[in-house]
């Protein structure tokens, strides 16, 4: 009979990790969690909540122009960008001590380094090995650069909060929503943003509606959005960096970030010498329970690919706790559903966004209506801005329950979470037409389209 030292080894702090640490350890397990950086992961150091602060900062240059229309006078102040990295980055050091205090609050012993899988019950943190029942990876995922000639003069998601100085000119590469959120927080915050995208339009996966509107209002803000257009090279000259692109032109700007997406973070982790099978991507496969090839090791969160989203690695780290160590008392076992997910991009206007696109609710349920409505919000028929706001529902002929809504608008990811709950409670459309709008809000377009869209 194998003698373990450590119930559960969890290889990674980000959000999936501590989440399943914490649960696992109030559970009565002994476990040990290994990590080599701050805590918190992508979304706490260099994702969500960094990415969400610049969102916010970037909505006051507008704010401050369409206070204007509502009979504030005066200049606007200017962007102190040391100021705002400086404040930023003493909130994040303050979440990572958070999270290091409900580790430890739990008993979660912390061990500090890169983890290396031995063999399917060891691991190895520099050069000390532990001996584990179950380990668990939640390594999450890293950003991805193409090889192209001038590679090294490029920055990622990972290096954007902290650029010196601050880029008055932005190349962004990318039509993804990290790529689309950049352009959007580093046009509000006063750069010249170029966007790049080499497919025919920006955010491909999202519902067409969505995809074309947010484009349309992107390039309203300034952005100047180029669709069918990559980067060719780049080379560092006395002007700035000069990107050539593919037809021809070129553009010189101050920085270029590339947000092309990302792949699992498991370079190191020795996963072919303890059998832990993956796709061509380099994700790590698992079954509904989290468990990978080698029966004692699991993984979840970006670090499989499913849905690369900060909730779901949470959800997931939930769901296996309870799997492998039972529901806390009084409560069932937990499982994780990946149907009607909410999102939110943080674009200008945001993006909220639930369950099916058009073209999906079709092909999974055939026939379908869609009510679909755009409008100047209340507050720019004062404001003098442009911004309008676009809200989409996608119903099921068959049983009229609402499979699809979506929104491009302000505090649209505020809006979608509430009706998130009710679509995943299998509200029907008329539910909905029964729900007595909030007045005056733009969330009570979502109860009171009455005729179907033609379009």
């Amino acid at each position: 009979m194998q003698i373990f030292d450590i119930d559960l080894f969890v290889i990674g702090g980000g959000s999936g990790g501590v989440r399943a640490a914490r649960q696992a350890a109030q559970r009565g397990a002994r476990v040990a969690l290994a990590e080599m950086a701050q805590m918190g992961g992508t979304c706490v150091n260099v994702g969500c909540i960094p990415k969400k602060l610049y969102s916010y900062a970037a909505h006051y240059a507008e704010s401050f122009e369409e206070s204007h229309g509502f009979g504030w006078v005066g200049e606007a102040p200017r962007l102190d960008w040391e100021l705002l990295k400086t404040n930023r980055a003493r909130e994040i050091s303050h979440l990572n001590g958070i999270y290091l205090a409900l580790l430890k609050g739990a008993g979660v012993q912390i061990i500090e380094g890169r983890a290396t899988l031995v063999d399917a019950h060891t691991v190895d943190v520099g050069g000390k090995q532990y001996r584990a029942k179950t380990i668990l990876i939640a390594t999450g995922g890293k950003p991805s650069v193409p090889e192209v000639t001038g590679r090294e003069h490029v920055i990622t998601s990972n290096e954007i909060f902290d650029l010196s100085p601050f880029p008055k000119r932005l190349l962004v590469v990318g039509g993804g929503y990290i790529a689309c959120e950049f352009a959007s927080i580093f046009n509000g915050l006063g750069s010249k943003v170029v966007q790049l995208y080499r497919r025919a339009q920006v955010l491909r996966g999202f519902d067409d509606d969505v995809r074309t509107f947010i484009a349309g209002e992107m390039i309203k803000t300034g952005v100047d959005l180029r669709l069918n257009a990559d980067v060719a090279a780049i080379e560092r000259t006395a002007g700035g960096l000069q990107v050539q692109l593919a037809g021809g032109s070129s553009v010189t700007v101050d920085a270029v970030l590339y947000a092309t997406g990302r792949v699992p973070n498991i370079q190191g982790l020795g996963l072919d010498a303890v059998g832990v099978r993956q796709n061509d991507e380099g994700a790590i496969q698992v079954n509904g329970q989290y468990q990978s090839s080698a029966p004692s090791i699991y993984a979840l969160g970006d670090v499989t690919s499913r849905v690369q989203l900060t909730p779901v690695a949470l959800g997931e780290a939930m769901a296996l706790v309870d799997h492998l160590f039972g529901p806390t008392a009084g409560k069932k076992p937990r499982n994780m559903s990946y149907e009607f997910i909410p999102t939110a991009v943080f674009t200008h206007p945001n993006i909220g966004t639930v369950g099916y696109t058009e073209t999906g609710a079709r092909e999974k349920f055939g026939p379908i209506t869609v009510y679909r409505s755009e409008f100047k919000p209340l507050r720019h028929t004062l404001s003098g801005s442009s911004e309008r706001t676009l809200m989409k529902l996608v119903v099921e002929d068959a049983t009229d329950r609402v499979v699809g809504l979506h929104m491009v608008g302000q505090d649209a990811g505020e809006i979608v979470q509430g009706f998130a709950v009710a679509m995943k409670a299998g509200a029907t459309k008329a539910v909905f037409d029964s729900t007595i709008g909030i007045h005056p809000t733009a969330a009570e377009e979502f109860v009171t389209m009455r005729e179907p869209f033609k379009g």
